[in-house]
């Protein structure tokens, strides 16, 4: 199963939705995928959706995910990261109305670059080529990544921090 979290940002991510609604219907994605929409106004017709799940259902989702994909809001992807998964992070985009700004493609990059613990998509045409290639880039990484939420939570807090030193 492929689960897909949009977040609860207010505004809609829909190009994410409908990409991942297209691949399923195009047989690229072959699995089942559950897909939290939030404030996206696009309406899935070929995968399980709910606007929001308790956070509870959330936790189970991320657990029983082969692949979780998510977008760039660091308390979205870092769940899947608690339970040794890593996340395909598809960065919301200011010129698609998706946010206020680009932070999260920045964030996104940052965190990928020092820890190359998630796989960011920034093109979204390339998400199903990810998505078909995901066990392949998983081995690649190298990743061996362990239950350290302590470790990556400092390096986490360096990595903010150090870009907000930079707009003072």
């Amino acid at each position: 199963m492929i689960f897909v979290t949009v977040g609860t940002h207010e505004q809609p991510f829909d190009r994410l939705v409908k990409c991942i609604d297209d691949l399923k219907r195009d047989g690229i994605i072959q699995e089942d995928v559950t897909i939290q929409t939030g404030y996206s106004t696009y309406e899935p017709r070929y995968c399980t959706w709910q606007k929001l799940y308790p956070y509870q259902d959330m936790i189970r989702l991320v657990d029983e995910a082969r692949i979780v994909i998510s977008h760039g809001g660091p308390s979205s992807f870092i769940m899947p990261l608690q339970v040794g998964k890593t996340p395909i992070v598809v960065p919301r985009r200011y010129e698609f109305n998706e946010h206020v700004n680009d932070h999260q493609v920045s964030f996104a990059k940052e965190v990928a670059e020092r820890m190359g613990t998630i796989i960011v998509v920034d093109d979204i045409d390339k998400l199903g080529e990810t998505i078909v290639n995901y066990d392949k880039t998983i081995h690649s990484m190298g990743n061996s990544m362990q239950s350290n939420n302590s470790l990556f939570n400092k390096e986490l807090e360096k990595i903010v921090n150090e870009m907000f030193e930079g707009r003072k």
